[in-house]
């Protein structure tokens, strides 16, 4: 199902997004509430987006990453805690020199994905960098199993020993469960910053490359997560709170925020599936109706000040390496999944 995501006039690429995306973006791009299933409301206005987000926090079962783990709450403290752990470490990758000679050419999000986790955790012990392998995406089980296995491994780093910010618990970890828990934690946290970055990277390539030299990174990026946002769905649960905003809304309905669908509505946009970087030098992207890259203002996602600075490091080394997208490539798919972006872009050096 082809839906053309970038036309600059000096090339033409078709993103396909899988069948449930593409009807999505062909029945309801342009309306503001919908029905998706019995019981699960679409919701792509940004007015109401905007209402149904204020009107209350986000459980703990509606936080991706912080949702309960193996049946433990994971209070706000302790997930701030977390993120402020893997911060300092992505601050300490960033400010360590750019390895020189480094070939980020290849298949991506793959490449880009494999040179984060190196670069990032690249100290830590194998048992823990194993946890950031994108096949553990395919199940939980899987995920489980390999976390359970490591936990339960001798050997096991101890207080103190060398490695990242993220991996201190497990090594203060007293038990089998509790180290297991703390493997949990480190997945949850470390391995969506690498998903992103790589993937949000690769979109960006895809849906602009090769970019004008006067182009900010920033702009590029703000305009890679409009086509193709990370987070293209927001989900709230049934709550008294939705039906008083919209009496279409039912008290049973869960609701299902769409920026997939904002982030192209023609009355919020000029040229809606084009890639125009240039727009974001007169857009704010912390207020510009509709737009929601990392969430709503009322609780941004805590991993923006790590997505954009890692993102625009990527950039910069290729767009040095005068790295571009494989001229032979014409075609790139849109998985359904929860983190989008799209799957298997070559990228070469111009010849």
């Amino acid at each position: 199902m082809p839906l053309s995501g970038t036309d600059t006039g000096r090339f033409a690429r078709t993103t396909v997004f899988t069948p449930r995306l593409h009807a999505l973006l062909r029945d309801h791009r342009g309306e503001d509430v919908f029905r998706l299933d019995a019981d699960t409301m679409g919701v792509a206005g940004p007015e109401l987006t905007d209402r149904i987000l204020a009107a209350r926090p986000a459980t703990e079962h509606e936080r991706p990453t912080f949702k309960p783990l193996h049946g433990r709450s994971i209070s706000r403290a302790e997930a701030s805690g977390v993120m402020r752990a893997i911060g300092r470490d992505v601050r300490a990758a960033l400010r360590a020199p750019v390895p020189g000679g480094a070939d980020l050419t290849g298949v991506w999000p793959h490449v880009g994905h494999v040179h984060l986790r190196d670069l990032i955790l690249g100290a830590d012990p194998y048992r823990l960098r194993v946890l950031m392998d994108r096949t553990l995406e395919l199940t939980p089980k899987l995920t489980w199993t390999v976390i359970a296995a490591g936990a339960a491994l001798p050997g096991r780093p101890r207080p103190g020993a060398p490695g990242t910010a993220i991996a201190g618990p497990t090594a203060d970890a007293a038990n089998y469960r509790d180290r297991r828990y703390a493997m949990g934690l480190y997945r949850r946290a470390a391995a969506p910053v690498c998903f992103t970055v790589s993937t949000l990277v690769a979109s960006a390539y895809w849906l602009g490359a090769p970019f004008d030299d006067g182009t900010p990174n920033e702009h590029i990026l703000y305009e890679a997560m409009r086509l193709l946002p990370p987070s293209w769905n927001i989900l709230r649960n049934a709550s008294p709170e939705y039906p008083a905003l919209d009496a279409r809304i039912g008290a049973g309905d869960d609701v299902l925020l769409l920026p997939l669908l904002s982030h192209r509505d023609p009355e919020l946009w000029e040229d809606p599936d084009t890639f125009r970087p240039e727009r974001w030098a007169a857009l704010d992207p912390d207020d510009h109706p509709g737009y929601l890259p990392f969430g709503h203002a009322s609780e941004r996602c805590w991993g923006r000040h790590m997505v954009m600075p890692l993102a625009g490091m990527l950039l910069d080394v290729l767009r040095a390496a005068g790295v571009t997208v494989d001229p032979r490539q014409t075609t790139a798919k849109v998985p359904l999944a929860g983190l989008l972006g799209v799957d298997k872009v070559r990228l070469v050096r111009r010849g």
